[in-house]
């Protein structure tokens, strides 16, 4: 059974879910109460109150109620999830490390932790602790034996100005025009996400057509991004007034062109060529020079595509980790040939030949 593009859900999440087909779902998002366990009113130290979260939804009535709550949630969201999709939940220090045992007990196989940074965290009021200035997102496949999870790494990289994406990620608060307000003119929800935080999820572990989840909808910020981004949406929500301003919310986003929703493919999914194929087309031949990336070292190319340096030989990737002394090299990006612009990297001999198998 088919997924609508936009599919809004009043009610209970676990019931919602366990109606769902099973392994019918490509990404996961959640944002689960995180039980704060706050005792009394916060105070700013000119006495006006602080608007917390004390909403009932965010109310257990002890660690194990909200242990097997999770469990419950979870259990449900595996079901539905496809053998190669993942999931996402957001936290704080008050339960990231509880939901984080859960996720491992039930068979999911955690990637990686991070840390969303606040760049404009609530100060700690009351002076007793740090300020609280992150949360914290686990990213988990369906099991340890799923490896073919969504990871678009170059598309990342690209968005990070060339620079491999880390897992501290620095973002504001929801603050001004993205907060949606209540009929009062105050917030509606209080731990509304930023977009930023959820354009990079979807981003980076999802592709466009994708099937995501947020079993924990609030105000529709999952949805708002994912239409954007030309992702299908399911959203479940038990409060009918966040319910009501996430559809009027999500009816107003212009979804992004399918042509500008193309990311920087992986390498690693490009057709495989072997460094033999490069002197096979002749690109190289026989007792080529290839240089170190500084040209300072040197190897001779030969015909079964191996390389030679004195008594060395081996691989490119071989020699070049031996040229290093390093336990293991990229020969692709390694070595040098020379050409009327100076040293250019074997790779784009690499980038030919897949041209060539595509065409």
């Amino acid at each position: 059974m088919a997924h609508p593009k936009e599919s809004f859900l009043l009610g209970d999440c676990i019931a919602h879910m366990n109606s769902l087909p099973e392994k019918s779902v490509d990404l996961i998002f959640a944002d689960p109460p995180y039980n704060l366990q706050l005792g009394g009113d916060l105070l700013r130290p000119d006495n006006s109150k602080v608007d917390a979260v004390d909403d009932h939804w965010d109310q257990f009535a002890s660690f194990e109620a909200y242990d097997s709550f999770t469990k419950d949630w979870l259990a449900a969201a595996r079901r539905v999830l496809k053998d190669d999709g993942a999931i996402w939940v957001i936290g704080s220090y008050h339960n990231i490390f509880r939901v984080g045992n859960s996720l491992q007990n039930l068979g999911f196989w955690i990637l990686n932790d991070i840390v969303w940074r606040k760049s404009n965290p609530m100060p700690n009021f009351k002076g007793t602790r740090f300020t609280n200035a992150h949360e914290t997102l686990i990213w988990a496949s369906k099991g340890v034996g799923n490896r073919r999870y969504t990871f678009n790494y170059d598309a990342m990289k690209a968005f990070n100005d060339d620079t491999q994406m880390r897992s501290d990620w620095t973002l504001p608060l929801c603050t001004g025009e993205e907060r949606i307000k209540g009929a009062d003119g105050l917030k509606l929800h209080p731990t509304q996400k930023p977009e930023s935080l959820l354009f990079r999820v979807i981003l980076s572990s999802s592709k466009p057509g994708d099937v995501i989840l947020d079993p924990f909808f609030g105000t529709g910020v999952t949805g708002a991004v994912a239409k954007k981004l030309g992702r299908s949406f399911i959203g479940i929500e038990r409060e009918e007034n966040y319910l009501a301003a996430a559809k009027a919310r999500i009816a107003g986003v212009i979804p992004t062109s399918a042509e500008d929703l193309e990311v920087m493919g992986s390498k690693r999914s490009e057709p495989r060529v072997p460094f033999g194929a490069i002197i096979e087309q002749g690109l190289l031949s026989p007792g080529d020079v290839l240089y170190c990336p500084k040209g300072k070292r040197t190897a001779k190319v030969r015909a079964d595509g191996s390389l030679a340096a004195g008594a060395l030989t081996g691989s490119i990737h071989k020699m070049g980790a031996m040229m290093e002394n390093a336990p293991a090299c990229n020969g692709w990006t390694y070595w040098r040939f020379k050409t009327d612009r100076g040293l250019t990297s074997i790779d784009v001999l690499r980038a030919q030949v897949r041209a060539g198998i595509a065409a």
